[in-house]
């Protein structure tokens, strides 16, 4: 494993850092987000969302409600998913694995689940108004 810490002061440099790192990933990889409710999470799938070419990355929103937001436009989907609202039972029900078989996959609110592998956990803190300590446990090659 490999860990990795960044300072994020802005929304913009949050989306970044998560561009730098959508450039490294590829289909089938699953990230995991971990933090508290405005850590930066969804501005994070948000240059995740840039990295991987889609066009309106600008329009990532948190999918608290719909469970599932789907973004097209890269070279394979981006499947954001977001626990905050379901049990760890309803997890299955959102088929993740099928996801998995057509794009990436990060999950918000992902320590609801023991997750039997993934490649990245990425976890969120605030550290200031504006300023975010964003941890990055890489389980994958990169």
């Amino acid at each position: 494993m490999e860990k990795t810490e960044y300072i994020s002061k802005s929304p913009f440099e949050t989306w970044e850092i998560a561009e730098a790192l959508a450039k490294k990933l590829s289909l089938g990889d699953l990230l995991l987000l971990t933090g508290e409710l405005g850590s930066g999470k969804t501005q994070f799938v948000k240059g995740l969302a840039k990295g991987l070419g889609i066009r309106e990355w600008m329009y990532v929103v948190s999918p608290s409600f719909t469970l599932v937001n789907v973004y097209e436009g890269g070279n394979f989907p981006l499947f954001h998913v977001d626990l905050y609202r379901i049990s760890e039972k309803e997890v299955d029900e959102l088929f993740i694995e099928e996801m998995l078989e057509e794009g990436i996959v990060v999950v918000e609110w992902a320590e609801k689940i023991n997750w039997p592998s993934f490649k990245m956990r990425i976890s969120f803190e605030v550290v200031g108004e504006t300023e975010r300590k964003i941890t990055v446990e890489n389980y994958g090659t990169i």
